[in-house]
């Protein structure tokens, strides 16, 4: 057994423990890494990246086939599923280097491709090597969670996982599960050629504001994607090719391919946590408001700590491990500023408070302002005005925002720039937008905030009505 000795061991090799690692070693730390499976994680290899890539394919042959409204005439695209698969893969080959082995190790950190099981609270063994770390941060992600739904165990089924795999187009993909994954990949599948039913035990999109989670449910279903609610998958049955689930209402339907989209779950089922005194729940490991375990030298960031799931948020945890574990500086995790986007066309976006979250922790005192995409002249240029911006304001100070439209995942990251640093409505008003571009809408919500106090208050006529009679 080969025993070694270090300042910080990573386990995981996701966002954010590459993060965490690259950050450490750069700032003098002997960082050790562990990675039993892919580097870069799910984001990289089976999340982000590649659906992403298959959904820049479904927008390329949307386009063909929708192009008569800018004087383009419509065709039928010519799809090739398998090489939309190459485009796919070619995108990971392409970021692939940012996340090596070869890279970190050029780095300076000790990278062991192996995964880590806790023998002690400061002891990891990974493989053949023997690990005694000063701090500890676990970073193992998660993964597809796929329900005990009789029938299951023996129909072939797809997840993120494997996925971007398949070669063969699925002449009628069912998706159990109507959260973003599962929407996304509806809508890439169906604007490449599949037929598509989204099955939802419960409502589309159900964690997002009901009004702008309609805006994008209203587009797909028109694009031709069939969105079943309050629809529980009860049995599975079938075969590659021809597999049916019925709901507990009795709704049977029919496909040839089946993905599991329903959620995720935390990857912590090789870690021996126990041995370590860390403990944790079937949503993951418990921590607080500094990242840190029931273990004091143990930390637990991103997927894997049961919080937002995203990933830009195990960067921004990674962060917070550099300040606390590196330079011992106080560190505390806050999620009112954190964005999130749901990459349909047209995209949904969230920082901060919905409205109705922000309904109950005001009351009174919230303001509700809100902007249509179709008076934005750039959007309309673009035939793209389905969409609306929200914006929650209490005493002059936003504490939430939504975006349903065109390009809301850009939008979103100027609302949270904002509520980051607890700026005012009126910075948004005073900022000056180029024209024409979808980023004005920002501005002009935040117009319309102001316009009512501006245009329909008495005492800002009579002040100008007495300084218009005053002046030279």
């Amino acid at each position: 057994m080969k025993r070694i000795k270090t300042d910080l061991l990573v386990i995981g090799a996701g966002s954010g423990g590459l993060s965490v690692a690259a950050g450490a070693v750069q700032m003098g730390a002997d960082v050790t890494l562990l990675e039993g499976h892919k580097m870069g994680g799910d984001c990289l290899n089976f999340g982000c990246v590649p659906s992403k890539a298959l959904i820049a394919s479904g927008k390329a042959a949307w386009a063909q086939s929708h192009g008569q409204k800018y004087g383009v005439a419509d065709v039928v695209p010519y799809v090739d599923y398998a090489a939309a698969k190459d485009h796919v893969a070619s995108v990971i080959a392409e970021i692939e280097p940012n996340d090596s082995v070869e890279r970190f190790e050029n780095l300076g950190v000790r990278v062991i491709q192996e995964y880590g099981v806790f023998l002690s609270p400061t002891e990891v063994q990974a493989g053949d090597t023997l690990i005694k770390a000063r701090r500890i941060v676990i970073s193992t992600g998660s993964s597809p969670f796929v329900p005990p739904i009789p029938g299951l165990e023996s129909v072939p089924y797809e997840t993120n996982e494997t996925l971007f795999e398949l070669r063969e187009q699925p002449e009628h993909l069912l998706i159990i599960g109507g959260g973003p994954i599962g929407l996304e990949m509806a809508q890439a599948h169906q604007r490449l050629g599949s037929q598509v039913t989204v099955i939802e035990g419960l409502k589309a999109l159900g964690k997002d504001d009901p009004e702008m989670a309609a805006v994008v449910l209203n587009n797909l279903r028109a694009e031709g994607i069939v969105i079943e609610e309050d629809a529980l998958a009860a049995e599975v049955r079938g075969a590659a090719g021809a597999i049916e689930v019925e709901t507990k209402d009795g709704r049977i339907f029919k496909g040839t391919h089946l993905l599991m989209a329903v959620g995720r779950k935390p990857n912590i089922d090789k870690l021996d946590l126990e041995k370590a005194g860390i403990e944790f729940t079937r949503a993951g490991i418990k921590v607080d408001d500094g990242m840190r375990t029931s273990n004091r030298k143990v930390y637990a960031i991103g997927d894997v700590a049961g919080g937002l799931q995203f990933t830009h948020v195990a960067g921004y945890h990674a962060g917070l491990i550099i300040r606390s574990a590196l330079f011992g500086l106080p560190a505390k995790e806050r999620t009112d500023h954190i964005p999130w986007a749901t990459y349909t066309d047209p995209e949904l976006a969230q920082v901060g408070l919905s409205e109705a979250r922000a309904k109950e922790k005001h009351g009174d005192a919230l303001e509700v302002v809100r902007f249509p995409f179709s008076h934005n002249d750039r959007a309309i240029a673009e035939r793209k005005t389905d969409g609306l911006i929200k914006v929650m304001v209490v005493k002059g100070r936003p504490v939430g925002a939504s975006v349903a439209g065109y390009q809301a995942g850009e939008l979103i990251n100027l609302w949270a720039l904002v509520i980051a640093n607890k700026l005012k409505m009126s910075a948004v008003a005073n900022m000056v937008a180029p024209y024409p571009t979808v980023g004005e809408l920002n501005k002009r919500a935040a117009g319309a905030y102001f316009s009512p106090r501006l245009f329909e208050n008495p005492k800002v006529k009579r002040i100008v009505g007495f300084v218009q009679r005053w002046l030279p």
